[in-house]
């Protein structure tokens, strides 16, 4: 078994390809990313589909970093080696140091929420993406029809582009920046 620390970041790589979503969230996103890329604003794509063993990375690490569980207790994963409980020199365990390395997993995974076991992004049902643009924004609906957006902010937490995404069954959560999903959680 390997220690707990930044090292396991890079393992269990998240995708970042469309094709790695669920249908029909796959179509949807594609129409949806497809309406952004023509209106002429950036898109970069952090995060698809998750898998399982980088999820329970995130969650516990997130937990043993926030001291919501002793490192001891968390559960087993097979497939995944990791040693959550740190020691001192004398072989006792050293909760400073497993929280320590947690906390460093914490920063490498940029997380900012506490991750669920069981997510959106784990069912292939989530996309996390910067999108932002200059001017007004002439972007086009699910139904075709050409909408433009003279609001602010001009990025992915703008309001009026949470409409057109729902149009095409993306759905904004409002509280995650980059998050969109196939029902909004």
């Amino acid at each position: 078994m390997a220690l707990s620390g930044s090292s396991w970041v890079d393992q269990f790589p998240t995708s970042r390809s469309v094709d790695d979503l669920q249908e029909p969230f796959r179509s949807n996103v594609q129409g949806f990313l497809k309406a952004i890329i023509q209106s002429g604003a950036s898109l970069r794509i952090a995060d698809t589909l998750r898998p399982p063993q980088r999820v329970y990375l995130m969650h516990w690490s997130f937990a043993i970093a926030n001291a919501t569980i002793n490192p001891a207790k968390v559960p087993l994963m097979t497939g995944v080696d990791i040693q959550w409980v740190h020691t001192d020199p004398t072989g006792n365990p050293d909760f400073v140091a497993s929280r320590s390395a947690a906390s460093d997993m914490v920063k490498g995974y940029g997380i900012v929420f506490a991750p669920a076991l069981k997510s959106r992004h784990s069912d292939g049902l989530a996309i996390d993406m910067t999108i932002s643009w200059q001017d007004n924004l002439s972007i086009i609906d699910a139904a075709g029809s050409t909408q433009t957006i003279q609001s602010e902010p001009r990025n992915g937490l703008n309001s009026d582009l949470h409409r057109i995404g729902a149009s095409y069954g993306v759905v904004k959560l409002v509280t995650d920046p980059p998050h969109w999903s196939s029902d909004g959680h």
